[in-house]
């Protein structure tokens, strides 16, 4: 799996290679099979709906990885979702909006799997008032499981374990078609969600400058930079024993671990090789990309976000029943001083103004889809009633 701070083999490997590890390089490996567990534990039978389904949200696409949910069991068809006060990320999303987005797609990914078993769900979100301006220790949504008959099974539910996040440069000869853009934009469902997408080559472009610059004063802003070093798992042994945040595995990653070239240390050095392979990387990724698509709400309330959330999984999965890569570009839409002039250049190139607000800009285009990505077991997320 490739992610953001993922080196070219042309760049720091060549130097371990150079320097005499091509041994090395041949025999170190990755192997995430622990890690990737949860993906193949999915619908397996827990001897209870509501696990069954808890089995499939928590593979929901969420902020760095940080799965920030947590559940409690209450009675036999009831459950709390709270937020895990630890998986915040305080630089990079002060509001704790994009974390509400991902409990958002944990929430739609547990309705789907409900009605594939026959459920629907009651869902009352924040029920004990919404938490600004940031979020704390109050229930995000009371969830009930109630029995139907001949319930409906979403049909994008069947993408669920196929649905992939896409870092790596994108097909340049396969064009992203307007009906393609419109087509899974149809799985857009929330009244107050707008969905909006380009194609348009000079368009496109200006896009890319604009999510260039913002990934550069992300990576070049010490705090923010190092709260994603800080969270970058390093080698299988790490991302096997810490399955979230941003890893880094293969077997170039492990031979550049072993010989010290890829630490977190030198991924905060600006003047480092791992610090400029790693931003050569990212820009590469930007720069393939084929279509833009964007998600809008008409204000910015909690349940904006929690609905966003939703409207976020659901077109990715959309796209991925039909071959179609996405990658969110999130560093624009981030709230923190540093990245105002972005923020304020991509809400104005969509036509998006106060009270509306952008909740998620993403890439599409055409490659091979990766591996899935590493989870936490679906056991360390359930806590105890109180």
């Amino acid at each position: 799996m490739v992610s953001r701070r993922k080196l070219l083999m042309t760049g720091g490997a060549s130097i371990v290679l150079l320097g005499g590890a091509a041994a090395l390089f041949k025999t170190l490996h990755s192997d995430l099979t622990v890690a990737r567990q949860p993906w193949r534990d999915a619908g397996q039978g827990f001897g209870d709906p509501r696990l069954d389904a808890l089995s499939y949200a928590v593979l929901a696409p969420n902020p760095h990885n940080r799965q920030p949910w947590l559940v409690r069991l209450e009675g036999d068809d009831q459950l709390t979702l709270f937020c895990d006060m630890n998986r915040l990320l305080p630089e990079t999303d002060p509001p704790n909006r994009q974390i509400v987005i991902g409990l958002g797609a944990f929430l739609e990914l547990l309705r789907q799997a409900a009605a594939a078993q026959g459920y629907d769900l009651e869902i009352t979100p924040f029920r004990d008032g919404e938490p600004h301006p940031r979020l704390d220790t109050r229930p995000v949504a009371n969830v009930t499981f109630v029995r139907r008959e001949n319930i409906d099974q979403d049909p994008l539910f069947g993408a669920v374990l196929d649905r992939r996040t896409v870092r790596t440069p994108f097909d340049q000869d396969r064009p992203v078609t307007d009906g393609m853009l419109t087509k899974i934009g149809r799985a857009v469902g929330a009244d107050n969600t707008k969905y909006g997408w380009t194609n348009n080559e000079e368009q496109v472009a200006e896009i890319k400058q604009i999510c260039r610059d913002g990934w550069y004063i992300e990576a070049s802003t010490p705090r923010t930079h190092h709260e994603s070093t800080e969270l970058t798992r390093i080698g299988q042994k790490e991302v096997n024993a810490k399955p979230d945040g941003i890893s880094l595995h293969g077997p170039v990653m492990e031979a550049l671990s072993t010989a010290g070239i890829l630490t977190r240390e030198k991924f905060d050095d600006p003047e480092s090789r791992a610090f400029e392979e790693g931003n050569n990387f990212y820009n590469g990724a930007i720069d393939t990309a084929m279509a833009f698509g964007w998600l809008s709400t008409t204000g910015n309330s909690r349940l904006d976000q929690l609905k966003t959330g939703a409207d976020w999984v659901r077109l990715q999965l959309a796209a991925t029943l039909e071959g179609l890569a996405m990658h969110p570009l999130s560093q624009v839409l981030q709230e923190f001083p540093e990245m105002r002039g972005q923020f304020a250049k991509i809400h104005d190139f969509t036509g998006v103004s106060t009270p509306a607000r952008l909740q998620g800009l993403f890439r599409f285009g055409y490659a091979k889809f990766p591996a899935p990505a590493p989870r936490w077991p679906l056991t360390t997320r359930i806590i105890d009633a109180a």
